[in-house]
């Protein structure tokens, strides 16, 4: 199954680049490059999303839209997208 949330991807003082998801709690990532942060965050998803529904009660919050991120000027927004399967032998 496919899930897409909003990330908000801003340069820090240091130079790296923070990743985050208002949507998903503490759903974060850092990297030495916009592209390494990217890359990151991608796998924080995957990680905070399979952890949600492996619970008993999944409750994935409603995804945020783009439009409505609280967002400062010099941040880059993406959509990251993760592809999660549900159970073996299924796949999109």
């Amino acid at each position: 199954m496919k899930f897409t949330y909003p990330a908000i991807i801003r340069k820090q003082d240091n130079g790296t680049w923070k990743a985050w998801l208002p949507d998903l709690a503490c759903c974060e990532a850092v990297g030495d490059t916009l592209d390494d942060a990217i890359e990151e965050v991608n796998a924080a998803v995957y990680d905070w999303i399979s952890l949600e529904l492996s619970e008993d009660e999944a409750d994935l919050p409603p995804v945020s839209d783009m439009d409505d991120l609280d967002t400062i000027e010099g941040d880059v927004t993406r959509n990251i997208c993760v592809n999660i399967r549900l159970f073996d032998g299924w796949d999109e």
